[in-house]
């Protein structure tokens, strides 16, 4: 089955006789002149069921014989109290290798192997989900040992023991990684008590706090059916596929009661520099201010996320990284960020590593860089490499059945139009030289980054780092 049509017209040229050949075009001229057809990008559309009120999206595809099946679940720790953080962030792991109430987890280990099952467990703080791969002719035991793990776990207390000593171990290792300290403070500074903010402390890791009884009340609220999207595809078809899943679907509960709203975060909104201390041979550099541009269908997102990528997103071709790695070769890397949730605001900044003693010429130039994009509007090609570096990575994502399953699945879950993948390529592709420019205007403030340093205050300098606003000093962990 042909998941993506394009059309290709390449240009060629004709025979011509020796006396008319000079007047052909030759080398980079050739090449400039030649013109194709612009990319038709008409991905399959997943057909839609509902089983006892759970939506199931399908999308055939017979090149292989195997099939996948797909569960996203509503809610997560995000969702429910500090208390619940432990657990919520262990449930994927533990709905995978906790066993079920009627089998251990060597048990479900040994049929999955003996089946050839291939399985992933993940979650974030608004949802869990879960995929399960496997022959065609196999799918009936698939589904039936696929659904014990999602709907009847066991929580073993022995597994559970053994997560809980490697986030210990984790925890005490965090400061080890400047990369990872720098985002996970950042992350703290800017949202503090709120699911983003949050991060794995001793605290939360309490063996009062992480019991099998409080994985089985949060699974309760989360694995219930009103929460529940399912997704198949691959070698088989609804009439096949139908009973089995209307079994799994009678074997998940109803939901005890609603999720509670997800909460929007008080994001801290203060200019200026912080450091934390730590002799490392390179800077870890964080910045960024809030944004109100959202996940939208509508002309500012598509022109900000255009932005980005002209701003630091497009790797090489990018305004940061030409500046601080090809000119000024600073840091060997350095991107933008520019974070569009769906329904609080995001932020806009950028990120790298330097030697200690560039970290103010490279802030500095980073700034100047972002100024020169709010003063003047990008060049068209700029905007035109851009759109199609965007547009043809996006096509990609778009390869194979499940893909498009899987993608589809998580935008009807963010309240996005069903023509949600076309609508994103046509709206990148309107983009231009003007809608950048009026992005950048209305929503980079170089003048308010709030600015975080992971790196050796004696090699770097105080009295440079002040002259991007007042310096002050954090304690890991203590960054609210």
């Amino acid at each position: 089955m042909k998941l993506l049509t394009a059309i290709c017209v390449c240009a060629t040229w004709a025979w011509t006789p020796t006396q008319a050949i000079a007047q052909q075009p030759s080398g980079r001229e050739a090449i400039e002149t030649m013109r194709f057809a612009d990319l038709s990008f008409d991905p399959p559309v997943p057909d839609e069921y509902s089983i006892g009120g759970v939506l199931v999206l399908i999308l055939e595809d017979g090149t292989l014989p195997l099939t996948s099946v797909y569960a996203r679940f509503r809610g997560g720790y995000g969702l429910f109290g500090r208390e619940y953080y432990a657990v919520g962030t262990a449930m994927p792991s533990l709905l995978r290798y906790g066993g079920t109430s009627s089998m251990a987890p060597d048990s479900v280990d040994g049929l999955l192997e003996y089946y050839a099952i291939q399985t992933s467990f993940g979650g974030a703080g608004a949802a869990v989900s879960s995929t399960m791969n496997t022959l065609s002719e196999h799918l009936p035991a698939a589904l039936e040992l696929w659904g014990s793990l999602l709907v009847d776990p066991a929580f073993d207390e022995n597994e559970i023991e053994v997560w809980r000593g490697r986030q210990l171990e984790s925890i005490r290792r965090r400061s080890d990684d400047p990369g990872r300290l720098a985002f996970s403070e950042y992350n703290r500074l800017l949202y503090g008590d709120h699911p983003v903010g949050w991060e794995m402390e001793d605290a939360d890791l309490s063996p009062t706090l992480v019991d099998q009884s409080r994985f089985h009340e949060l699974h309760a609220r989360i694995a219930c059916r009103e929460n529940l999207v399912l997704g198949v595809s691959g070698d088989t078809d609804w009439p096949t596929v139908q009973p089995l899943l209307a079994s799994l679907v009678d074997r998940v509960p109803a939901c005890p009661d609603s999720l509670p709203a997800s909460p929007v975060p008080d994001i801290r909104r203060e200019p200026g520099v912080f450091l934390i201390e730590k002799e490392t041979e390179q800077s870890v550099i964080v910045m960024a201010h809030t944004t109100g541009v959202h996940l939208a269908d509508e002309p500012a997102y598509f022109a900000a996320t255009i932005a980005n990528s002209i701003l630091g997103a497009g790797g090489f071709s990018s305004r940061i990284m030409a500046r601080v790695r090809t000119e000024e070769g600073y840091a060997y890397s350095a991107s933008s960020l520019w974070t569009m949730p769906r329904r609080y605001d995001g932020l806009l900044g950028a990120v790298t590593r330097t030697r200690p003693e560039n970290t103010a010429p490279a802030i500095a130039l980073i700034l100047e860089t972002m100024q020169e994009l709010r003063d003047a509007p990008p060049e068209s090609e700029e905007v035109e490499t851009a759109v199609d570096q965007v547009v043809n990575g996006f096509v990609f994502n778009f390869e194979t059945a499940g893909q498009i399953v899987s993608r589809t699945m998580f935008y009807l879950a963010e309240d996005l139009p069903q023509d949600w993948l076309e609508r994103y390529v046509e709206g990148v592709q309107g983009v231009n030289a003007n809608s950048v420019h009026n992005a950048f205007a209305s929503h980079l403030r170089p003048e308010d980054m709030m600015i975080l340093i992971v790196g050796d205050s004696e090699r770097i300098g105080l009295d440079a780092l002040r002259e991007f606003g007042p310096v002050t000093h954090l304690e890991i962990g203590e960054s609210r």
